[in-house]
């Protein structure tokens, strides 16, 4: 698969679109997911052009790694869940929906089922809510 730089993720790097930021260095941006599985739903991508993992630089992906423990601690911390989920799907096959390599940090909540993956916008209020809660946990 060809990297498209007119994808979502390449547009919110670039500030053509908007997102819930949680955290952004050199190589990396977290951010919340618009479509979430479950409530705190996070994303988090390499500033790197790369539509899967077996094309991210070792830098770039081992940054990733990092960010997303970081996230996946926060979000476990703001919300309380019960468990984290983090998944990284490489191309259309494996489930893969935007074509910028990208790491899913999903909360887990007892007897709470996922909701189906990119399947309906979220509601932005309750989204910014929690990347607030998300923030202050990164913060503390």
């Amino acid at each position: 698969m060809t990297y498209d730089p007119q994808n979502p993720f390449a547009k919110i790097l670039r500030g053509e679109l908007p997102c819930f930021k949680l955290y952004e260095d050199e190589q990396t941006l977290a951010f919340m997911d618009i479509m979430p599985q479950s409530d705190g739903h996070a994303l988090i991508i390499p500033k790197e052009a790369a539509v899967t993992i077996l094309e991210l630089s070792e830098a770039s992906t081992m940054a990733c790694i990092r960010v997303t423990r970081q996230i996946a601690l926060a979000v476990h911390k703001a919300l309380n869940c019960a468990g984290i989920q983090v998944i990284q799907a490489n191309g259309p096959v494996a489930g893969q929906t935007v074509p910028h390599l990208h790491f899913h940090v999903i909360p887990r909540y007892e007897k709470t089922p996922l909701v189906m993956h990119a399947a309906k916008m979220g509601d932005p209020a309750k989204i910014k809510a929690h990347a607030e809660k998300i923030i202050a946990a990164l913060q503390a």
